[in-house]
């Protein structure tokens, strides 16, 4: 037998299974990245809905609060039923930090939101918007973060023919607040 086949074998043999347990290893990463992927899509998604869903209900309770029982208890249920506090937590597992960070500071300020409605502020209250425009805008700056880790491409508050993400601008409450003040201003 010759030396130099066996030997020839075996290299071949060895880069043969090297190549597969590399090509094996990349495969299984290249399927982690994206299921990593699909899970962070999903949970960004589900806490954006999740806060939309308490939002919309602080809102109402904003509205009609003056109907409501215990609107301290009724806005604590808002975060609950909505299931902010379950959604946050599996955003803190698999969310980038980046990611993680903006949905807490949007959190914080739904909580401020609840708060301030728990409080009895009237939706049309200054106490109200005080609070809400900042939320919007943490809202947006989540979106903004989200967008650009998935995408790559953030949207501005231009895209829509905005100047800011918070909404004053466009709130008629707001709009008129600052008008009467403009006015007491000049007198």
């Amino acid at each position: 037998m010759q030396w130099g086949t066996l030997v020839a074998t075996l290299g071949g043999g060895l880069i043969a299974i090297a190549g597969t347990v590399l090509a094996d290893r990349l495969r299984t990463r290249q399927e982690h990245r994206r299921g990593l992927q699909a899970r962070r899509r999903d949970v960004y998604t589900e806490f954006i809905a999740a806060a939309g869903a308490a939002h919309t209900e602080l809102r109402r309770l904003a509205q009609s609060g003056a109907e409501a029982i215990d609107l301290e208890e009724a806005s604590r249920l808002a975060l609950t039923d909505a299931r902010i506090y379950e959604v946050r937590e599996r955003l803190f597992l698999d969310a980038s930090v980046r990611i993680a960070g903006t949905g807490q500071t949007m959190f914080e300020r739904l909580r401020a939101l609840r708060r301030t409605v728990a409080a009895g502020a009237d939706i049309s209250t200054p106490a109200f918007h005080d609070i809400y425009h900042p939320y919007l805008d943490a809202v947006w700056a989540y979106r903004d973060a989200v967008r650009n880790e998935l995408e790559g491409h953030a949207l501005t508050p231009t895209d829509f023919g905005w100047s800011a993400w918070d909404g004053r601008e466009r709130c008629p409450h707001c709009g008129q607040r600052s008008r009467t003040d403009t006015a007491s201003e000049q007198r």
